[in-house]
């Protein structure tokens, strides 16, 4: 079971609808006690930074994430990732969740469109990562206005070039991100999303088994 936490910002629907196609069971809720039953978290997020991080204070989320996040895998989303980090200079200076280092900063003036809107080609950079393991490179979907900014390259699983380099997934041990959205990025964030719910629900049993199944 893989929950989706409701607080209010979230692409929930096509988040619901993208894991019931792969034929895994979703959770839908606000209830930390039913979330806490599940096998991998996701954190969604349409919107603004400051307002998402008020919602999860005020719900009492936000030491729930960073719990969950030491025993369980985590993805975020969109500006669901862009919460894993330190901070975000979106509309006033704003504490992220503080599980991956980074500030959220806005697009440079002068240089492409904003928002970063449609397909991007993703550069990969560890393509052994188990969210992305056996995946080939692809395009992916994106609708932000922000990016990422971190020092800390070993968090870089893949990068998309608009201008500057965006950070398009992240991870860290059990926590991992995406800046584009996996539910509408073809066939490919649906492996995506298949090989984060897989991990979840079977870890390393899971890594094993497939290796086994290529030789």
């Amino acid at each position: 079971m893989i929950g989706i936490l409701d607080y209010g910002m979230g692409n929930l629907h096509s988040v619901a609808s993208a894991l019931k196609r792969l034929g895994v069971d979703g959770l839908v809720s606000s209830k930390q006690s039913h979330l806490e039953e599940t096998d991998g978290l996701i954190l969604p997020g349409v919107g603004a930074f400051k307002d998402a991080m008020n919602l999860l204070h005020a719900d009492g989320h936000v030491e729930f994430i960073k719990d969950y996040a030491k025993r369980k895998p985590l993805l975020g989303i969109c500006l669901g990732m862009q919460l894993l980090f330190n901070e975000s200079e979106e509309h006033g200076l704003t504490e992220g969740l503080e599980l991956l280092p980074g500030r959220v900063r806005r697009f440079p003036a002068g240089g492409y469109k904003v928002p970063h809107m449609g397909w991007n080609e993703l550069i990969v950079y560890q393509p052994q990562a188990p969210l992305i393991k056996h995946l080939k490179a692809d395009y992916a979907y994106f609708v932000h206005s922000y990016y990422v900014e971190t020092e800390d390259k070993s968090l870089l699983i893949a990068t998309a070039d608009y201008g500057i380099e965006v950070p398009a997934i992240v991870g860290r041990g059990k926590v991992f991100g995406t800046q584009f959205h996996p539910e509408k990025s073809g066939e490919f964030g649906l492996n995506l999303l298949s090989h984060f719910c897989q991990l979840s629900e079977r870890g390393v049993i899971y890594d094993a088994i497939y290796h086994l199944s290529r030789h």
